[in-house]
């Protein structure tokens, strides 16, 4: 296992240009990056085109394009995955119209227990959908959101990235879970 020490050191590395810092970064974060993009194919149907490995090498295109991001350390890496990951699967649900007004959408519940649920559930595009209302209202929430639900972080290292106390993240967690449950609520409600 990698320390953190030595990701942060290749990010940074890659950064300021080094393209062979990335090639050594790949084996070093790929178990990882593997694990969050099951999380996030666990919330998908079952028939999913898309596989866990398809949705990191996406992600992988979309950061070698990245020239303009200066990595922080291991923790704001992650979490930049975590985030291109819901924006991939949302794009795609977007484009096949997997999701449609009136349609089969099974409804689902915001809670931690996602994570270790077998069964696939989730209507991606209305969590993205209502969690882009809450980014207007409260970026800081959202990214509680984005880096506990999607990216898998603990509270102490989504302190970390955010830059705030632990004791934050557990009350910005607990707020913004009660208000997406809300908007999505409305949503279900409106026929959304």
């Amino acid at each position: 296992m990698p320390s953190a020490h030595e990701i942060t050191q290749l990010l940074q590395a890659w950064s300021a240009g080094d393209n062979q810092a990335l090639e050594k970064l790949t084996p070093l974060v790929y178990q990882e990056l593997h694990r969050t993009a099951r999380r996030y194919m666990a919330l998908e149907r079952p028939d999913h085109t898309l596989q866990a490995t398809a949705l990191i090498d996406e992600v992988y295109l979309r950061l070698v394009d990245c020239d303009s991001v200066s990595w922080q350390d291991r923790n704001h890496f992650f979490a930049v995955c975590a985030r291109l990951m819901r924006r991939i699967l949302t794009d795609f649900a977007r484009s096949r119209q997997y999701l449609k007004r009136g349609g089969a959408v099974r409804k689902i519940t915001f809670d931690e227990n996602l994570f270790v649920t077998s069964e696939p559930r989730a209507d991606l595009v209305a969590l993205d959908h209502a969690l882009e209302g809450l980014s207007k209202v409260d970026k800081r929430k959202s990214d509680v959101v984005e880096l506990r639900f999607f990216g898998g972080l603990g509270v102490k290292d989504t302190a970390s990235v955010l830059g705030v106390s632990d004791e934050t993240v557990k009350r910005d967690w607990r707020l913004a879970k009660l208000w997406l449950l809300r908007e999505m609520g409305a949503e279900n409600r409106d026929g959304a």
